[in-house]
């Protein structure tokens, strides 16, 4: 009865919401709203001349959510499974000693482990904590709260979990690490398998959703490249987060439904925000796309309010979570949001008329959420000093050709891969595990249904809250239209950043399988064709079949031998330069010396040995990323004095030079890092198409080789390899001639 009653209340408040009809509308229409309406009345969910196909269609219905929830687990238990075997055997990780292992954590990842170890090591967890939030024993010359900093909740709830569960006896810290990494990732593909299950409403769509992510995992993870990584612990909470909202825009769904996605929703939302920096740009185009849902009256008012009250709790949540993290409130998100709240304030005080007079109230909508957004945005910058921010626009001004620049910070982060313009080999591998072209298909019928079906609701007509196979029109559905909402905004991205795509191809998958299983696709198509030939019903029922079965045994016969030969290869991943730098820097070096050099290697120095380092691999840290450029000027043409007054400015004891950038090869013309710190210091000259070099000194990682003066004044070479030079800076010079 309780269940009844809210599902009332809630018809009786969209009615009571609804706006006014448009007087256009015939009599005949009224007249097939009241029967549908009669028609739903005169049968009850509690009547008894129905019982027996009741109770069949109940338990069918239960065998079907039984069997799709085992198979949604067993595929997230065997996607964990899949990932740590085939990462033992490409890192031999089960045979190395724990130096080896850590230095496996690869592009500076392992930095996040170093403070996983540390709580473990503390007395306690509380001290362990304090000393990570006033931690001066990890960048020289600063005090860090590398909470804030480096999102280390993680790290923080990983090693709480370890400590009180007594895990000690029986599992290793590192094993216990990955394994929630993995088992994170199970997560994740679940989530995705539930996403495509109930929008289809077959759980063969969730099957074929993880068949496309394991094949694509290239191009939908990185756990297996580098396991710390901020979004490896973030995406599968975003993931949940997502699941839940599909269900939460679904139409007709009980109260007791409802309050547990928003309660999923408002979980996971904080936690996205809590793990990674970049969350909230990513709840920000999330935002977007519910407000176009907003805008154009797709869903509920009630839903959308209750959206945005989750947004603004989990974001001042975070903020306060994050010791007042500033970069949370100059946040786009919060600009968004308000600037939505108070367009829907005007909103409600239009009334409804023509389809013209509706276009402008829509314009008038757009136009005060973007106004009010940047006048918020405006006001915080000046309440509150956020270098985040300003640095991100200077960037995407160059990114897109609108300035151009000579700073070595904004340039060397032009050339890292992520934010480069993917290949076109992303694009081939997506064709050819075929999901690209079925993705294409699936995406042109629902985007085409939606507009139709937006169309409809500017022209004053209601959008249908039941919808049956026989009316073909899959983009009357909230959560299909968020969906295409959400993959063209992401898509659009991922043309513009590489590493994007990881935010996209997962999607991808999930939308496709949902398209190719989802029995309304193909009646909309039919319904568009008007074909007569056969039933249409029939028909679309026998294609979201045998589209799938097809799909999906070609792609076993494919690529599960390939799955196999990858857990058979016993790759080899040992970098025993690096072993031998580490060991020596345990050994002949004392606790408290600094270290300087690129900011990756410094990552893996700090796991691997503790030593204090002059900065950490954190890109969007503007300081941190200042000095990594004056470590860097090691490979510029600088003389021995310049680098030196950097070095020591920053307490350096020792700085290790790497063969791998003083000699580097450009992968895109100009990244190189001895390239970047010419054109920022001034030291090319271009002439017609050709470049000259304008300092008076060479370059200074080859010239220190040589072992002249003046280098040798103020540098002593103190140990040597095939990759790295490390070099004692002096701290009494001694002038040799």
């Amino acid at each position: 009865m309780t269940e009844l009653r809210c599902r009332k209340s809630e018809t009786l408040k969209e009615d009571s919401e609804e706006e006014p009809r448009n007087e256009s509308e015939t009599q005949d229409e009224r007249v097939e709203d009241e029967g549908e309406r009669e028609g739903e009345s005169d049968t009850p969910p509690s009547s008894t001349t129905g019982s027996k196909p009741g109770s069949a269609g109940f338990l069918q219905c239960l065998v079907r959510v039984v069997f799709g929830c085992l198979a949604a687990v067993a595929c997230g238990m065997l996607y964990a499974a899949y990932l740590s075997a085939y990462h033992d055997r490409k890192f031999w990780f089960s045979t190395r000693q724990e130096l080896e292992r850590e230095i496996s954590f690869q592009e500076g990842s392992g930095l996040y482990y170093h403070y996983y170890k540390h709580l473990l090591a503390a007395p306690s967890f509380e001290g362990g904590l304090y000393e990570l939030t006033m931690d001066n024993k990890t960048v020289s010359g600063q005090m860090i709260n590398a909470v804030e900093r480096l999102y280390l909740y993680p790290e923080l709830i990983t090693s709480f979990i370890y400590r009180i569960s007594g895990s000690q006896d029986f599992v290793e810290p590192i094993y216990f690490y990955i394994g929630a990494v993995f088992g994170l990732q199970a997560v994740y593909v679940t989530a995705l398998f539930v996403c495509s299950w109930v929008m289809s409403g077959t759980w063969v769509a969730g099957m074929l959703t993880v068949s496309w992510y394991v094949i694509n995992r290239a191009d939908t993870t990185k756990v297996d490249h580098a396991i710390p990584l901020r979004d490896n612990w973030a995406l599968p909470y975003y993931s949940c987060q997502v699941a839940a909202l599909t269900v939460f825009l679904r139409n007709n769904i009980s109260c007791t439904t409802e309050m547990f996605c928003y309660l999923i929703m408002s979980i996971t939302t904080l936690t996205f925000l809590l793990v990674w920096e970049f969350a909230h740009y990513v709840l920000f185009v999330q935002g977007l796309c519910l407000f176009l849902l907003d805008s154009f009256d797709l869903v509920p008012q009630q839903k959308m309010m209750d959206i945005h009250h989750m947004y603004l709790t989990s974001l001042f949540v975070a903020y306060f979570m994050q010791f007042q993290n500033p970069a949370l409130l100059s946040s786009p998100l919060l600009s968004l949001l308000l600037g939505s709240v108070l367009a829907r304030y005007f909103q409600q005080k239009m009334k409804r008329g023509p389809l013209v007079a509706r276009v402008l109230k829509l314009f008038l909508h757009f136009h005060l959420v973007f106004t009010t957004g940047i006048t918020f945005s405006y006001l915080v910058k000046k309440l509150i000093p956020v270098s985040e921010s300003d640095f991100v626009l200077r960037f995407l001004e160059v990114k897109f050709g609108l300035n151009t620049t000579t700073d070595f910070v904004t340039n060397f982060l032009l050339c890292q891969d992520p934010l480069q313009t993917p290949g076109q080999d992303l694009f081939l591998r997506l064709t050819q595990a075929s999901v690209l072209p079925f993705y294409l298909l699936v995406l042109a019928v629902c985007l085409l249904s939606s507009l139709q079906a937006i169309y409809r609701r500017l022209s004053g007509e209601r959008m249908k809250t039941t919808h049956r196979l026989e009316d073909g029109r899959i983009g009357e559905q909230p959560a299909v239209i968020y969906h295409v909402f959400h993959t063209l905004i992401f898509g659009g991205l991922a043309l513009l950043f590489d590493g994007l795509k990881y935010l996209w191809t997962p999607y991808v998958c999930m939308f496709t399988a949902f398209g190719v299983c989802s029995p309304d696709l193909w009646m909309t198509v039919f319904r568009w064709l008007k074909m007569k030939s056969m039933h249409p019903v029939i028909l679309s029922l026998i294609l979201s079949t045998a589209v799938p079965t097809i799909i999906g045994f070609s792609l076993w016969r494919e690529y599960y031998p390939r799955v196999l030969v990858e857990l058979a290869d016993l790759q080899e991943f040992y970098d025993q330069d690096a072993v031998e730098l580490i060991s020596w820097i345990r050994s002949q070096t004392p606790l408290a010396a600094v270290f300087a050099g690129s900011p990756q290697l410094l990552g893996t120095i700090k796991l691997c040995s503790g030593s204090v380092v002059t900065s950490l691999p954190l890109y969007t840290d503007i300081n941190f990323l200042k000095r990594a450029e004056d470590n860097y000027q090691v490979y510029a043409m600088r003389s021995p004095e310049d680098v030196y007054k950097l070095l020591t400015a920053q307490k350096t004891n020792y700085v290790i030079i790497e063969e791998a950038i003083c000699n580097e090869l450009a992968l895109h013309k100009g990244c190189r890092v001895k390239d970047l710190l010419d054109i920022s210091n001034g030291h090319v000259v271009y002439d017609n198409g050709e470049t000259y070099s304008s300092s008076k000194h060479g370059r200074f990682c080859h010239e220190i080789k040589m072992n002249y003066s003046p280098y040798t004044n103020y540098f002593t070479r103190v140990f040597w390899n095939r990759s790295y030079h490390v070099y004692k800076v002096n701290s009494v010079i001694s002038f040799q001639y």
